[in-house]
């Protein structure tokens, strides 16, 4: 896939996408590297996140991270081991937001196996970003329901950098609410991911 002339944002968005799961629930196959329109599902979120114009993305390692460093080769997209990756996804946020530069305004937080959220979602959530006024959680939201990926400005870094066990941010979202924006998208795919794997998904 062709990488298409990145959006240009207001602020450096950083962007991390968790590729450092064991895959319990999908079998003895890495999800990560199920097919996905004939491309591995991880390449597929990356893909969609540089197009969005997110800059760097660091994708967060652990198991099987030869394979995943694979599946991306060729895209402009940094690497972060998580040594702790069977601790749970907390711990790939903590190492993926520890490497993030320090003229970051805010990072996406984005998982792996989420590979049908469309660029567009994550272009909209940028722009509702305001950390002037303090509205600096974005999340999208698709028939009245929240999803994923979710911005997070510098401010959350730390609270994201202590996160523990297998959980994502939601402890984040949830201690911050005047913080968050809900940004309505016609996007089926920011509440669509995949636990079981089949030999090609469309």
């Amino acid at each position: 896939m062709d990488q298409a002339e990145p959006t240009s944002f207001a602020a450096p968005f950083a962007a991390l996408v968790l590729a450092a799961g064991l895959s319990r629930r999908s079998g003895a196959r890495n999800k990560l590297l199920a097919r996905v329109d004939g491309r591995p599902m991880v390449r597929r979120v990356a893909e969609t996140v540089l197009e969005a114009g997110f800059r760097p993305v660091l994708a967060v390692t652990g198991h099987e991270r030869g394979k995943i460093k694979a599946a991306l080769d060729g895209l402009p997209v940094d690497f972060v081991h998580n040594p702790d990756y069977a601790d749970g996804m907390a711990s790939s946020i903590r190492h993926g937001t520890a490497a993030l530069d320090d003229d970051v305004a805010g990072v996406l937080v984005a998982l792996g196996d989420m590979p049908w959220v469309a660029a567009g979602t994550l272009e909209a959530m940028a722009a509702a970003f305001d950390a002037a006024s303090g509205r600096d959680i974005c999340r999208p939201v698709h028939a009245g329901k929240p999803g994923n990926p979710v911005l997070f400005g510098r401010r959350h870094f730390a609270a994201l950098g202590a996160l523990a066990g297998d959980v994502g941010a939601k402890g984040v979202i949830a201690a911050n609410p005047d913080a968050v924006v809900d940004v309505p998208v016609d996007d089926p795919g920011i509440q669509r991911d995949l636990d079981v794997v089949g030999p090609e998904t469309d």
